[in-house]
């Protein structure tokens, strides 16, 4: 039986949304964990750097992590801004290797460490009663089902952000990347590259993982409006696609990979919300700002503000009234930093200056592109 009454109702059992809820819970509130759940498929988004593993321990389950079986993973090799590769090494930074996740298995333990604090876990999906006012009032599951009520709402539903938007907050993206993916499967099991592989191309980029189940990931990103969606996500034809590449298509020769179903393809802009805090409601993960793939900080992100985004609002409830715009204007200061150091990177390559992929990341930015989201502001 569902308690009537919570300190914080967390929307999004991911990783923000389970470690939010398991430093509340710690902290001894009443907190309320919806996660709507991916019907048991697999989730993209499996790369953990090396500086994950501080935030896993501050959480207290970096042994349990590293116990489950996730692969290790050594640094990058890419072929970017030349047609060599390029080794970046985990081992010469500290803490030491990034882990390649099986997402199911972790998400799942750490939405299991928040109910051992005492956080009531539910399947199902959490939505704002439309009528305003405090404590927030919500529902969950249909709309017979209410008399949910919480001093505090934290938004952790990914690049939706469909309760912070619920609530006013507006959505902004910065371009239009997106990844269509495919995973691959060999009869021969005898790949051991477990570093990350990225290669870029004429009007877009790849990536490639070996994942803990043994198969590997391989994703084009490229800008959703300069390409045919339906065509990558086309039995073969991300397959045909792939066999243009360099480093990738020689690795899935060597290893003989074959496709295992169909392409599927998601959103992979940079963005977030015009407000990442509002009364009594803030939002953690990519519900708050969303980054490119490239940077590798999906995972990173939403442990880091699950956590510091948890906090703040322990502070706001010891009377701290200011701990989240605090919060709020600190993730928006992480998203500046973040957008000058991806420009950089992407300004690394330049072998197709008049590709419109690369033309568009070499552009300066202007006012109509700003830098990023904020207690309020706009990206």
């Amino acid at each position: 039986m569902i308690a009537a009454r919570y300190d914080v109702a967390v929307a999004g059992g991911g990783p923000a949304g389970a470690a939010a809820a398991l430093t509340l819970g710690r902290a001894g509130l009443r907190v309320l964990l919806a996660d709507a759940g991916d019907d048991g498929g697999f989730r993209v988004g499996e790369s953990l750097p090396p500086s994950g593993r501080a935030l896993l321990s501050e959480l207290g389950v970096l042994d349990g992590v590293l116990a489950a079986g996730h692969v290790p993973s050594y640094g990058t090799q890419s072929i970017w801004g030349g047609a060599g590769p390029v080794y970046d090494d985990f081992i010469f930074q500290r803490p030491g290797t990034g882990l390649q996740l099986d997402r199911q298995k972790f998400d799942a333990m750490l939405r299991e460490a928040a109910r051992s604090a005492g956080v009531v876990v539910v399947d199902g999906r959490l939505r704002v009663e439309p009528r305003g006012g405090l404590p927030h009032r919500l529902y969950f599951r249909s709309r017979e089902d209410r008399g949910i009520e919480s001093q505090w709402l934290i938004d952790a539903s990914g690049r939706s952000a469909r309760v912070a938007r619920s609530l006013g907050a507006k959505r902004l993206r910065r371009d239009l990347l997106m990844a269509s993916y495919l995973r691959l499967g060999s009869a021969r099991g005898n790949d051991r590259q477990s570093s990350t592989l990225v290669e870029a191309v004429s009007d877009g980029w790849w990536y490639s993982v070996l994942l803990p189940c043994g198969e590997r990931l391989v994703a084009f990103l490229c800008d959703a409006d300069a390409t045919s969606r339906r065509g990558l996500t086309e039995t073969g034809a991300l397959w045909n696609k792939l066999q243009r590449t360099q480093s990738l298509a020689a690795l899935c020769r060597d290893h003989a990979y074959a496709p295992l179903g169909r392409p599927r393809g998601c959103d992979a802009s940079s963005g977030g919300l015009d407000r990442i805090c509002g009364e009594r409601w803030l939002a953690v993960g990519d519900a708050a700002v969303a980054f490119d793939p490239l940077s590798s900080k999906g995972i990173a992100n939403a442990l880091y503000t699950g956590i510091r985004g948890a906090g703040a609002v322990i502070r706001a409830l010891a009377g701290e009234p200011t701990a989240p715009a605090r919060y709020a204007a600190h993730v928006a200061e992480i998203f500046r930093v973040y957008g000058a150091q991806l420009a950089q990177v992407y300004a690394l390559e330049r072998r197709w200056p008049n590709a419109p992929f690369w033309r568009r990341r070499h552009a300066p930015a202007t006012t109509s592109q700003p830098s990023g989201p904020g207690a309020a502001a706009t990206l």
